[in-house]
């Protein structure tokens, strides 16, 4: 483990130094031709999958909220939500969401074609939309119970008041997720593939570090750590974050791209396009240690865990349906 830290340490340091001498305007930069990594698009299926299919049309976004037992599937411009009987209600919306996030019973989904953020109340199954300009990609809510979004039309972050920014970072070149911990705002970046904490209270950015080669999905962890999938350089990297360090760099082939964490039984569960699988690593010792490896429906690029039964939703991004796997 020991050698494995200082490897990881070593190869971040190289990378940072790296980038200092590039001529770009953010040192985490290290070309001016930046492309997010994307999912493997998935080969035909021909394996029976574990657990049980449910019909539904192609899913961007799922998550599940553990106050309501219900899951949230994003289709489109609407949000389906799942009960625990296996109900079905929509909710629709004023443009697709960018991304969800759930609040105790509800869930933030932020509308950047519509300078929206919606807050969804799970009991009721109805929308309260707030005006947000700027174009919002993510959004969160702190432990002070402000909202805190990524603006795409900027690439900033803000912490906003009743919609209107009361702070504002610096400029991010491709701003997309949101990991709230130890006190501020860690963002991750798909086009400079980096992860850099933000101060909420005056948007200040901290010192960033790069997230692989091509990092496209992260979770937080009950240690506080960042969970980020390297899609590019087929990895699942460990950043603890009072400091942020690199602490661990774990190999994962076969194109992993959506991740989810179990807190129960400290699971880090990883959806692989390029193989129809799912893959689960235990990530409570020195390094991730594979548990469980599942056949999945096609084009599984988003999943997600009842952190109190440790049920996992796997959802097709091509229309192939979604998938419960009951522990």
């Amino acid at each position: 483990m020991r050698r494995l830290v200082i490897a990881c340490v070593c190869v971040t340091t190289t990378l940072l130094t790296s980038c200092g001498m590039n001529q770009n305007t953010d040192p985490l930069q290290v070309t001016d031709n930046l492309t997010a990594a994307t999912p493997a698009n998935s080969p035909a299926s021909s394996t029976r999958v574990t657990g049980t299919v449910h019909p539904a049309p192609p899913i961007q976004h799922t998550t599940f909220d553990r106050d309501t037992r219900t899951l949230v599937l994003a289709s489109g411009s609407e949000l389906i939500l799942i009960g625990r009987d296996g109900s079905r209600r929509t909710v629709p919306l004023a443009a697709a969401p960018a991304s969800l996030h759930v609040t105790s019973g509800h869930v933030l989904a932020a509308l950047p074609e519509a300078d929206q953020i919606a807050r969804v109340d799970l009991r009721t199954a109805t929308s309260t939309p707030t005006p947000v300009a700027g174009g919002p990609v993510e959004a969160t809510t702190l432990p002070d119970g402000r909202t805190a979004a990524i603006l795409g039309d900027t690439n900033t972050v803000a912490v906003l008041d009743h919609g209107k920014p009361t702070t504002s970072s610096e400029k991010f070149t491709g701003p997309a997720q949101l990991l709230p911990a130890g006190g501020e705002l860690n963002v991750l970046d798909r086009l400079t593939t980096s992860i850099t904490p933000v101060d909420p209270t005056n948007g200040r950015k901290g010192a960033g570090l790069r997230a692989g080669q091509g990092a496209t999905n992260a979770v937080l962890d009950r240690f506080g750590r960042i969970l980020t999938v390297d899609t590019r350089g087929q990895a699942l990297l460990a950043f603890s974050t009072d400091p942020l360090v690199l602490k661990q760099r774990y190999p994962l082939p076969a194109s992993p791209y959506g991740i989810a964490y179990d807190p129960k039984n400290d699971l880090a569960w990883v959806t692989m396009t390029a193989t129809n699988e799912v893959v689960a690593y235990d990530v409570a010792g020195g390094q991730p240690r594979e548990t469980r490896r599942l056949p999945t429906i096609s084009q599984a690029n988003s999943v997600t865990v009842d952190p109190d039964t440790g049920n996992v939703y796997i959802a097709s991004a091509n229309g192939a349906g979604y998938q419960v796997v009951k522990q």
